[in-house]
């Protein structure tokens, strides 16, 4: 009796395997990737990793981020980025892991690699202000270039594809240059994961490529005080936006040249808006800077003009406008209605009437409750408002999300 009750034990097991197949999900590779580029409103800690003045890896940031216990991770805000969110959204197992952490090998590429940085910009001059000197670090030196151990993790350092500082920006910050290098490491890593051509598929017609950068260009470099004096002598507003959509346009189009195929692109928000602006330029509640929010706007216009160039002149690529601008501004003008108290202190910081000056950290004054504010700290959204900001991406109509919503290119 017991021989013949094999057949059946067997029944039972192919049934149950064939059961957790359907109910796991789809592998990695048949969902494709989420591959993040950026600026801090995106960073996953890739700063952690690098000489900087710009890093979000102390407390309390992160104090909302329940997948890591609510320890801060470097994300530059109190739980997930707009990145997180949409990740999770459209099904990813895991989010994007930021590309210096020393976990990013293997197969759990293929969820999606997260390249951002905060005080990253479209120039590579961009953020030079969060420059640290790193002399009591120590210090590797391939090719001549002194290169600290943080950034030398062990891809780059059997790679041997060390960008060059002088030429890709510093590395205090990852330019947008520097992140296209490092995405074509993870280019050949995926190659050998999956072979060639099952590589091209999955990037082409699985993966999304999301890019959100451009704010720190003018906030930290056109803008910035003292820095940027000779700049904007030199050089006018319509100069500097040219600059930036012809390299922009050149770094998408490498992109590209790599295989990507589904972008997701955002414009700059109202950064005239944000509490670190309205508390150096001493306004008052309901005004922003009017200078910073031209700018902006300027941009923007060129932009979008771009991304539908591109979308005609590169064969199989879709480029979807993110219009953050108008998005962000909505919320800010109408924040009761959305349930905020205020949308123009953060809840963490320090300085002037809108705790606009000294950034988040473990000496900050912080509000009771971080879901009724739009700004976590003088600089990004909350946790709360990157909820309604991903919602309308992944969800929304033409006045935000054009040609089509995020739903919609994950299944283009």
């Amino acid at each position: 009796m017991a021989v013949k009750s094999y057949p059946f034990a067997l029944l039972v097991l192919f049934f149950f395997i064939n059961l957790l197949n359907l109910c796991g999900g789809a592998d990695d590779e048949e969902l494709g990737g989420s591959f993040i580029f950026g600026d801090s409103l995106v960073d996953a800690g890739n700063n952690n990793y690098l000489p900087t003045l710009s890093k979000a890896n102390i407390r309390p940031n992160g104090i909302d981020f329940s997948s890591n216990n609510g320890n801060p991770t470097g994300r530059y805000t109190n739980g997930r980025t707009i990145g997180d969110i949409v990740g999770e959204e459209l099904g990813q197992p895991n989010f994007a892991v930021p590309f210096l952490a020393p976990n990013s090998t293997g197969k759990v590429i293929l969820s999606g690699v997260n390249y951002a940085s905060g005080g990253g910009g479209i120039l590579n001059g961009t953020g030079r202000i969060f420059t640290q000197m790193a002399n009591d670090r120590p210090t590797k030196c391939l090719g001549g270039i002194a290169m600290p151990f943080e950034i030398l993790g062990k891809k780059l350092h059997i790679i041997g594809v060390i960008p060059n500082p002088m030429f890709r920006g510093l590395v205090n910050r990852l330019s947008m240059d520097i992140q296209i290098d490092y995405f074509n490491i993870t280019r050949k890593q995926i190659d050998k994961l999956l072979g060639p051509s099952k590589a091209r598929d999955y990037l082409m017609k699985k993966s999304i490529f999301s890019i959100t950068i451009g704010a720190n260009d003018f906030l930290n470099n056109y803008l910035l005080p003292v820095l940027s004096i000779g700049t904007r002598i030199q050089e006018t507003p319509d100069a500097f936006v040219d600059q930036l959509i012809t390299t922009f346009r050149g770094q998408l189009t490498r992109l590209y040249k790599l295989d990507a195929r589904k972008f997701v692109v955002g414009n700059v928000g109202p950064i005239g808006c944000i509490p670190y602006q309205k508390t150096i330029n001493q306004l008052n509640q309901n005004q922003c800077v009017e200078l910073a929010n031209k700018l902006a706007l300027q941009y923007n216009a060129r932009l979008k003009d771009m991304l539908a160039e591109l979308n005609d002149n590169l064969p199989g690529a879709m480029f979807v406008h993110a219009n953050v601008y108008d998005l962000v501004m909505e919320v800010i003008t109408n924040y009761d209605k959305y349930g905020f108290l205020s949308a123009t202190k953060a809840c963490c910081g320090n300085g002037g009437q809108f705790q606009g000056i000294i950034p988040c950290g473990p000496t900050s004054s912080m509000c009771s409750d971080r879901s009724k504010y739009v700004f976590w700290d003088p600089y990004h959204p909350s946790e709360a408002a990157n909820l309604i900001i991903a919602k309308q991406l992944l969800e929304g109509g033409p006045k935000y999300i054009s040609p089509m919503n995020l739903r919609h290119l994950r299944d283009l």
